[in-house]
């Protein structure tokens, strides 16, 4: 099969479809050129990230497209069931990308409760001129130790997120309204590890009762946020907000509003509304923990990804 992946893939990815037979071009075709390149090439598997988009024109306009894969877990970029309708087998990667998105959470996580997405701004400036200013304006930090850690979206993801909060001894508590209990193994090494069951509590509650709350729903089919402004209201004064899901499920004008009034003490974002230019305010703000969309950014994760994609293919192909 000839195979475009027009937002990449993994080296791993590319060697093993090309050892099974297929083609597999990397060149990146602008979204405005690529129903004239599908046709033209005779492309039958088109595959990408977030940047490319499959909408319902390249369908109709693409008889040749027999696959539709993201490498990734969203695929709101996509329309899934209407490619499905027209006989197209569209699949993702799911699985591929938990560890590397709950890894960058606590990365933020870590960041937020010691000030170092602040800090690291202000040293190289202030730094040798206000250094005992800084030391005492960033020696207020706490542990994420003992804290109440919300998690909204029990999916694999969430479930890993999970894992990370378990294993540094937060108290964690989840809602999805698909999910009745997840079993959650913590890894010790050396160990046979631990397995935590963990019930999906109430929205109202997970909100309410968190010290710090991540996200990881998708992006909702009607586009209203998942977090607005009643919801704000309803925090622990000071709570601490992470998303690494989608940009959307926030919604920003509320945020902004929440950190302004102290309400919330430190957003961590990964995604925005408006991606790829996010509001100024936000890139600007002081209380704000940024990173440009990079969750599944990890070798390890993209080795997965082409993995999976390549299996997928291979197997249906």
């Amino acid at each position: 099969m000839k195979i475009l992946a027009n937002d990449g893939i993994a080296a791993s990815g590319k060697t093993k479809l090309e050892a099974a037979g297929h083609q597999v071009i990397t060149q990146t075709v602008p979204q405005d050129q690529l129903i004239e390149a599908i046709n033209k090439e005779n492309y039958e598997v088109v595959l990408v990230r977030s940047a490319t988009q499959i909408r319902k024109d390249i369908i109709d306009a693409c008889p040749c497209i027999k696959m539709i894969g993201r490498g990734g877990v969203g695929m709101d970029n996509i329309d899934v069931e209407y490619g499905r309708s027209k006989g197209i087998k569209v699949f993702n990667t799911p699985g591929a990308s938990s560890q590397s998105v709950a890894e960058l959470v606590f990365a933020h996580l870590f960041g937020a409760v010691r000030g170092l997405y602040d800090s690291n701004r202000q040293m190289p400036i202030k730094g040798t001129t206000e250094f005992g200013v800084l030391k005492k304006k960033y020696g207020k930090g706490m542990e994420l130790r003992g804290k109440t850690l919300g998690v909204i979206g029990m999916g694999r993801i969430g479930q890993s997120v999970m894992q990370y909060g378990l294993g540094l001894g937060m108290k964690v508590i989840a809602h999805d309204p698909y999910v009745d209990t997840v079993n959650i193994h913590v890894e010790v090494a050396g160990t046979p590890g631990l397995d935590v069951a963990i019930k999906s509590e109430s929205f109202d509650k997970v909100i309410t009762e968190s010290d710090i709350l991540t996200l990881h729903v998708p992006k909702q089919k009607d586009g209203s946020a998942v977090i607005g402004a009643k919801e704000f209201e309803k925090m622990k004064k000071g709570v601490i907000i992470a998303n690494a899901a989608r940009g959307g499920v926030i919604d920003e004008d509320a945020l902004i509003n929440a950190l302004n009034s102290s309400q919330v003490s430190v957003v961590c974002l990964d995604v925005y509304n408006n991606e790829p230019t996010p509001d100024h305010r936000l890139l600007s703000h002081p209380s704000i923990s940024l990173t440009p969309h990079v969750g599944a950014a990890t070798e390890e994760a993209q080795d997965r990804i082409g993995t999976e994609l390549a299996d997928f293919i291979i197997a249906n192909a």
